[in-house]
């Protein structure tokens, strides 16, 4: 692309030095420029891309976006932007020719449920034989297959790449996890979404947006950001039962559909469920009728994520039989209460479990079938928000026997975060033991036959971050290992 067209996308700019006539491409990580490239530095938490420009003008990089004039050569032109954050995303928008537009864009943003609720919209579609794209905590899969990304919304410019992949290999659909962070940071910036879908709000991430009001209100960018273009066929769903669906309801101006299962008011209500350790069973109330629903997602917390997704496709005009069929024939979601295959006399579930509000669910998920005792293993990462700690082991407490440990610890001591949890237990049937391998181990120890075991805090997750390398851990994995010299 012609240098001159791409920096149209920056209103606001200085530029120092000739430019080349053409950009070959937009990199942020100085090992992936080639010549003629785009080199745009980016803060991140422990990395500073301001640091590693010279070495990006070694590797061919013609023009570098900078926040300050940097000590560069000559011949290499300097743009200086306010923000590099933000000047990523509109110029990865503009080099890749706006791709969301071409392409039916769902966001789904809250607390918990982002991962269900995307991984229940990919699965329906590709059951209708569908070719789709999702991206978030799991990865960018895209048509089934499954590529591996580092945070929950990556950065503007990997999302512009993921987004025009999915349209150059004909995707009609792409869902995204949508998290607080990518929108408070402009992660989003250029990607035009159809559909936003709120899940649910509760205690997280207070370490980054400090209040639950500055929480709540960068998740409401999402729908204030879907514009004023009421020619476009979008529109927004949200959770009834959630108090924070008023707030973003009044965020736009697109039509919005409400689910849950408390409000009388929601336009889809599940009544009568019932929950087992094999299926759940529920009714939709509609405006058109009721449907009965069976599927294999277990728990309460379940049908609010696929009630969400039901919402989605029936406001893109698919008829409730079409979508109900493919319900039922959804999978597990990886990671999320999902039930480990074992021949073992204990249930053992893992699940992504890692707030509050998370731990109450996955514990209510669990109780209507429990016929032993139920062991909770909750842990939580380090150098992270401790404020939500006391609150997690609290609503832990409603567990039998209770393991505090630590997801991914970081540089922070096993100690500070164990005991940070215990600070909200609420009875004495609990141990603290940091090293999550050896948690695991101890919840298979004390476990007798009929009880069953929650590990919450890293489902589908194989590795653990210790300091600031990945090591290779899976709680389904050590639990069956330490399971079979138990048991068998």
């Amino acid at each position: 692309m012609y240098a001159e067209e791409l920096l149209s996308a920056l209103p606001l700019k200085k530029i120092i030095g000739e430019l080349p006539d053409q950009v070959s491409d937009i990199v942020v990580d100085s090992r992936g420029v080639q010549p003629n490239s785009m080199f745009v530095c980016i803060k991140g938490y422990t990395v500073d891309g301001h640091e590693y420009a010279e070495k990006a003008v070694e590797g061919g990089a013609t023009i570098v976006v900078t926040e300050r004039k940097l000590p560069l050569a000559d011949s290499v032109a300097q743009v200086i932007v306010k923000d590099t954050d933000r000047a990523v995303g509109l110029l990865a928008a503009k080099f890749f020719d706006y791709p969301s537009k071409d392409i039916t864009m769902i966001g789904v943003t809250g607390t918990n449920g982002k991962t269900s609720v995307t991984g229940i919209i990919q699965n329906i579609m590709q059951g209708m034989g569908e070719k789709s794209a999702l991206t978030g905590t799991i990865g960018f899969n895209l048509n089934g297959i499954l590529y591996e990304s580092s945070n929950t919304t990556s950065d503007a410019l990997s999302t512009q790449q993921m987004i025009f992949r999915a349209k150059m290999e004909g995707c009609r659909l792409m869902t995204m996890e949508v998290s607080s962070h990518g929108l408070a940071l402009g992660r989003l910036a250029g990607v035009d979404y159809d559909v936003a879908i709120f899940t649910n709000l509760s205690h997280d991430h207070l370490d980054f947006h400090g209040t639950m009001e500055e929480y709540g209100h960068a998740k409401g960018l999402l729908f204030s950001q879907l514009g004023q273009d009421l020619e476009k066929n979008k529109f927004v769903v949200l959770n009834a039962d959630d108090p924070w669906s008023e707030r973003y309801a009044a965020m736009t101006p697109f039509p919005v559909w409400t689910y849950g299962l408390q409000s009388e008011t929601a336009d889809f209500r599940a009544v009568n469920c019932q929950y087992h350790d094999y299926m759940t069973y529920f009714d939709v109330e509609t405006a058109e009728g009721t449907y009965p629903v069976k599927m294999h997602l277990l728990g309460e917390f379940n049908v609010y994520n696929v009630l969400a997704a039901m919402v989605s496709f029936y406001g893109r005009g698919y008829s409730m039989e079409a979508i109900i069929e493919q319900v039922e024939q959804l999978p597990p979601v990886k990671g999320r209460m999902e039930k480990v295959p074992t021949d073992l006399p204990v249930k053992i579930f893992v699940d992504y479990a890692h707030t509050p509000d998370a731990i109450e669910k996955a514990i209510a998920a669990a109780e209507p079938y429990k016929k032993g005792k139920l062991i909770f293993l909750v842990g939580t990462g380090g150098n992270r928000d401790k404020s939500k700690r006391p609150a997690m082991a609290e609503k832990a407490s409603a567990a039998d026997y209770v393991i505090l440990t630590t997801d991914d610890p970081r540089y922070e001591s096993y100690d500070s975060i164990t005991s940070d949890l215990a600070k909200g237990m609420l009875h004495e049937n609990y141990a603290c033991i940091g090293d999550r391998a050896e948690a695991v181990r101890h919840a298979i120890s004390i476990a007798e036959p009929d009880d069953m075991i929650i590990f919450a805090g890293k489902g589908h997750e194989d590795y653990q971050i210790i300091e600031n390398t990945k090591y290779p851990h899976s709680d389904a994995e050590i639990a069956v290992e330490a399971g079979r010299l138990k048991f068998v």
